[in-house]
């Protein structure tokens, strides 16, 4: 019986696009007059998540905002980097092919995998098509310049809407892959 690990981009975007600032900012995601929305349906896409995959830029990010407590502990967690890794018990680092990293991992047993990001890791998702499916929480704010979702590329990649929620202000957009 094929295994149904579905992986998953769960995350949130500017209405222009973009999931950081320049210097790797979510100041405008947490702010009162753009928060209310509770969790958006967070706790519940976790229900059903035991993998989270991100790069490397956004593993020190988290690490920074959480001040070094690793908040995924509980998750079998993969830091995606072509540098020398620090010690971290809860993540292993790791610096292979993604379509060959994947296929492995979609062979063991367990529930869905969450691709945190950056959008450099996304990118090589959407290259290859890998991603099944998109939940993006769009956030009442413009912020001008930054760093997109979504880098340039030169193929069409079709998606089905499959869901529209709002959270207080936020429109959170699921898509699957078509």
């Amino acid at each position: 019986m094929e295994n149904k690990r579905k992986v998953v981009c769960y995350i949130a975007e500017s209405l222009d696009g973009y999931i950081a600032t320049e210097d790797d900012s979510l100041e405008w995601l947490f702010k009162s007059e753009v928060e209310g929305g509770g969790d958006a349906g967070y706790a519940e896409f976790m229900e059903n998540i035991d993998t989270v995959i991100m790069g490397r830029r956004t593993y020190d990010w988290v690490m920074e905002a959480e001040n070094g407590n690793y908040p995924y502990q509980e998750l079998t967690s993969y830091v995606f980097t072509s540098s020398t890794p620090q010690e971290n018990s809860n993540v292993i680092f790791t610096n292979q092919e993604i379509p060959s990293f994947l296929e492995d991992l979609r062979k063991k047993p367990g529930k869905d995998i969450w691709v945190i990001g950056g959008s450099k890791l996304l990118h090589e998702f959407i290259k290859e098509d890998l991603v099944d499916e998109w939940i993006i929480s769009i956030a009442p704010v413009l912020i001008g310049k930054g760093i997109p979702l979504f880098q340039t590329f030169d193929f069409e990649l079709r998606l089905l809407l499959k869901e529209v929620k709002m959270y207080g202000q936020f429109a959170q957009l699921h898509y699957e892959r078509a």
